[in-house]
């Protein structure tokens, strides 16, 4: 007598069965590419989600300084491709600078990615900025935006981009857009930053990087906030980069990725954009010290030359020198 199997727990049966090959496919680098990583419920179409970021990215460029400077622009974006290229991504991307110190990068749904100034001078080679930048990639590809949205654990997708320095932040946009966003609405969830970390991590080794660059960069962040509590926005404490989260990359790279016999670490091409940029800075910061300096007024006639009280030529040198014009009530 043949028993039958409820079709449900045939079902179930097949469904956890799919589950682990897809999870066993995520943790291998050469299936990238042949994998449907982003793959969950998701209300939102990839139509719909490029217009959201389309969106949102032009919020951003109407507020934010975008460096428009043709080296700059055309290496962070070049770089940033050869990662796309090297991901489970499935939308174009559009790459761009945004000149502030402060160390970030964000990503917005769709494919829109800006990186902040700041973050390449914090860096000390390319592996590591390509690090930081494969993980924004990498939350992209999962569309971990939308598919938190439609968790419903985000009240207002519009007005929240994707953070390097733990998930959801207001930074991004409170800086280039000035939209208010409360602070609950702030982390991602501990499953997608775990998941963006392992993907990220992939994609910069199949980009020819050492992974190592991406726990360095880590372990950096993470001995600056402890040297001076508060050199990272305060928002990173609702989610820190915690000593699991390092303590799992090393063992990604250990137990995943394959060793080879050599990685890119840097090239010289960073390290001329790098000086080119902090060349920007630093004269961005003489001009405001520039504009906080008094205003010298010559006396009128000043600049001709005329007899001194004992009958001598002032020198040219006399004649050149501004001279302070203080107003008759300036200090009673």
């Amino acid at each position: 007598m043949r028993r039958l199997v409820p079709l449900a727990s045939v079902a179930a049966v097949s469904l956890l069965a799919f589950s682990l090959w897809a999870a066993d496919k995520k943790k291998d680098p050469d299936e990238i590419g042949n994998r449907d990583v982003g793959k969950g419920v998701n209300f939102y179409s990839i139509e719909k989600e490029i217009a959201l970021g389309k969106g949102l990215a032009q919020q951003i460029e109407r507020q934010a300084k975008i460096i428009d400077d043709p080296v700059i622009a055309e290496y962070i974006n070049r770089l940033g491709q050869n990662l796309v290229r090297n991901s489970d991504a499935k939308v174009p991307f559009t790459i761009k600078m945004i000149d502030t110190e402060e160390v970030n990068a964000f990503a917005l749904p769709g494919g829109f990615f800006f990186v902040n100034s700041g973050l390449m001078l914090k860096t000390e080679s390319e592996a590591e900025l390509a690090g930081v930048m494969a993980h924004e990639i990498a939350h992209v590809a999962a569309r971990h935006g939308t598919r938190q949205a439609t968790r419903g654990n985000i009240a207002q997708l519009a007005t929240i981009p994707l953070i390097f320095m733990g998930g959801w932040t207001g930074y991004g946009i409170r800086q280039a857009a000035s939209i208010a966003i409360p602070v609950g609405f702030l982390t991602f969830s501990r499953g997608f930053e775990s998941d963006a970390d392992l993907l990220g991590l992939q994609y910069l080794y199949k980009s020819g990087y050492d992974p190592g660059a991406f726990v360095d960069f880590f372990e950096k962040i993470q001995s600056l906030e402890k040297k001076k509590p508060g050199t990272m926005s305060k928002v990173f404490s609702s989610h820190p980069l915690t000593g699991d989260r390092i303590e799992t990359a090393q063992k990604n790279i250990q137990q995943l990725l394959k060793e080879r016999p050599e990685y890119v670490v840097t090239t010289s091409e960073y390290n001329d954009v790098k000086t080119r940029l902090l060349a920007m800075h630093n004269r961005r910061k003489v001009d405001n010290q520039d504009l906080n300096r008094p205003t010298l007024r010559k006396a009128p006639g000043s600049g001709t030359s005329g007899d001194s009280k004992d009958g001598k030529d002032k020198g040219a040198g006399d004649d050149d020198r501004p001279t302070l014009k203080r107003r008759p009530d300036q200090f009673r």
